[in-house]
């Protein structure tokens, strides 16, 4: 089976690669803006791809004549998309209508990534069948992209994903576990919020549910994230306890004290039984994914 990524060298593209790229039946090609950054070497083809180039869109996937996309390339910082919102909507919007446009060309299956800040928060954790209300531009571009493959004409898949977090080949934003281990080390006290709500995922989770829908071909949308509902204070020290670090430094706050630039849904998190039972999907829970990190770390 012949399957392309969209954004191949952010984390979760990393993550698939590192998935697929194993798999024999797999013939995986990796796209991402620019040159090749991926540590892994082999196992894939590479192509560079800038998802908002409508011609190189076309270009790539109809030389590819890939099986099934999945498309996780996108612009995910909140406060960023509410201050460039051209930006936002031509990375998030457009360049999904350009994927969807080449995929209808070669007839290919869509995987496309999507998030919890489609919905207001008012209601966590969500279902599948749960309507959208946004309360950020970042949410809005996103729930646009879910219209715009829902009413594709393609086979589609939407696969919804919460907060997550990993360790990739040259990051550039750091993750709740990280930041927390990091701080307490440094003895410094930390403020985290006890009043929001997500599912933490592991990218190696996201990254194995997004492989699932693609190669089964699963229509429809799914929730693939952690199986744990926690506020990031309940995170931050469970970090704390498994690393064995002074939680005494972890001081409760409400989102209230932070002031960013975009809206956060205050209570989200995703019920992942039907992804459970019609996937296969089995996702780490919290306190294995520190686990994971704590290996990836050493």
């Amino acid at each position: 089976m012949k399957i392309l990524i969209t954004g191949a060298n952010g984390l979760l593209g990393q993550k698939l690669v590192g998935l697929l790229a194993q798999q024999t039946d797999v013939d995986l090609i990796a796209t991402a803006r620019g040159e090749n950054r991926l540590p892994l070497q082999g196992g894939y083809t590479y192509r560079a791809m800038d998802i908002t180039n409508r011609q190189q869109v076309l270009d790539v996937i109809t030389d590819v004549r890939p099986d099934a996309v999945i498309h996780g390339a996108a612009m995910t910082d909140v406060d960023k998309c509410e201050l460039d919102k051209d930006a936002c909507w031509a990375q998030n919007v457009t360049a999904t209508e350009h994927i969807v446009e080449a995929c209808r060309a070669v007839g290919a299956f869509l995987c496309h990534v999507s998030t919890d800040f489609i919905f207001d928060g008012t209601a966590g954790p969500y279902t599948e069948e749960a309507e959208g209300n946004p309360i950020s531009f970042y949410g809005w571009s996103k729930y646009a992209a879910e219209k715009v493959v829902m009413h594709s004409g393609l086979n589609w898949a939407i696969a919804r994903t919460v907060l997550v977090y990993g360790i990739a080949h040259d990051m550039s934003r750091s993750n709740i576990i990280l930041w927390v281990k990091k701080s307490l080390e440094d003895g410094k006290t930390i403020k985290v919020v006890t009043d929001q709500f997500r599912s933490p995922t592991l990218a190696e989770d996201l990254a194995q549910g997004c492989a699932l829908i693609a190669q089964k071909r699963a229509t429809g949308i799914f929730n693939i994230s952690g199986k744990d509902v926690l506020t990031p204070h309940e995170m931050a020290i469970q970090t704390a306890d498994y690393f064995g670090l002074d939680k005494s430094l972890i001081t409760e706050a409400t989102a209230a004290t932070f002031t960013q630039t975009a809206r956060r849904p205050p209570r989200t998190g995703f019920i992942i039984t039907k992804a459970q039972r019609e996937l296969g999907y089995a996702p780490h829970s919290f306190s294995e994914g520190i686990a994971v990190l704590a290996e990836q770390m050493k």
